[in-house]
C-alpha cells in the first residue's frame, strides 16, 4: 500500500526542529518515530495517531477522526485522520500535538545495539 507522500513531506517540515524523530516504513506506510515510540504516521491517504488509551473517547469525537482498525480490530489509543482534518497546517499540527503530548508520558527508548554472536570455525 502506498502511502500520501504530500502529507508525510507536510509532517517532515512540522517537525523539522525535532531531533529525536525518526522515520520507519511500516503497516505498509510511513511511522513517525519520538523517542523511540511510535508517534504518528501516514497510511494510505489517513494520518495514523497515537493519542494513548485515556485521549481515545474526546480524539474520536474529533471530526474526521475514526479508530484505527489496521487487523481488523481496533487499536488501543490509536485514530486514523482523514484528509479533511489534515487538509490545513493547524489541524495538522493539532494531531501531532496530540501524539506528541502522549509521547512525553512515555519512558524515553532508544534502542541498544544488538550484540553480535561470536564467529566460530564450521566444525569439520
Amino acid at each position: 500500500m502506498a502511502y500520501d507522500e504530500t502529507l508525510a513531506e507536510r509532517l517532515r517540515e512540522l517537525m523539522a526542529s525535532h531531533r529525536e524523530m525518526v522515520e520507519k516504513k511500516m503497516f505498509g506506510g510511513l511511522a513517525f518515530m519520538v523517542r523511540g515510540h511510535m508517534a504518528f504516521g501516514v497510511i494510505g491517504d489517513d494520518l495514523m495517531v497515537r493519542v494513548g488509551p485515556e485521549a481515545l473517547d474526546d480524539a474520536l469525537a474529533q471530526p474526521h477522526a475514526r479508530p484505527m482498525d489496521f487487523t481488523g480490530r481496533p487499536s488501543r489509543g490509536m485514530v486514523y485522520v482523514g484528509h479533511a482534518g489534515t487538509a490545513t497546517r493547524a489541524g495538522l499540527a493539532g494531531w501531532v500535538d496530540r501524539a506528541l503530548r502522549f509521547n512525553q508520558k512515555q519512558p524515553a527508548r532508544h534502542a541498544a545495539p544488538r550484540p553480535t554472536a561470536p564467529r566460530t570455525a564450521p566444525r569439520r
